[in-house]
């Protein structure tokens, strides 16, 4: 039996509500494709660094949805979100999985084709 009124720590707890990431600029200009290919290149990559891979497939859908579908991705998932912008989350095991910003939103100085 539980105890109702025991709570964690407030500074670690896991956030609850994904929010959408802070504006950012890329070192350079890229265009469309160039981050296309970017994130092409990280997704393609990252199970290579750890953790399951359902997870990095559940990451890239929320990350690919808004910000109502990514939240019922990642509940859906068990994913532990630690930054509630997606930069940090945790599966039910412990592991770590960490997105860059690119992978989340636009730079600021995306190049718009013509």
């Amino acid at each position: 039996m539980g105890c109702n009124g025991s709570t964690s720590a407030k500074t670690d707890e896991p956030v609850k509500k994904i929010i959408k990431p802070k504006a950012w600029k890329h070192s350079e200009p890229l265009t469309g494709e160039q981050l296309k290919q970017m994130r092409e290149e990280f997704w393609d990559t990252a199970p290579h660094y750890g953790g399951r891979k359902e997870i990095w497939d559940a990451l890239r859908a929320a990350a690919e949805a808004d910000l109502s579908l990514a939240q019922t991705i990642v509940d859906s998932a068990g994913i532990i979100v630690q930054k509630a912008d997606l930069t940090v989350c945790y599966d039910e095991r412990g592991a770590k999985y960490e997105l860059p910003k690119y992978v989340l939103s636009d730079p600021t100085n995306l190049v718009r084709g013509s």
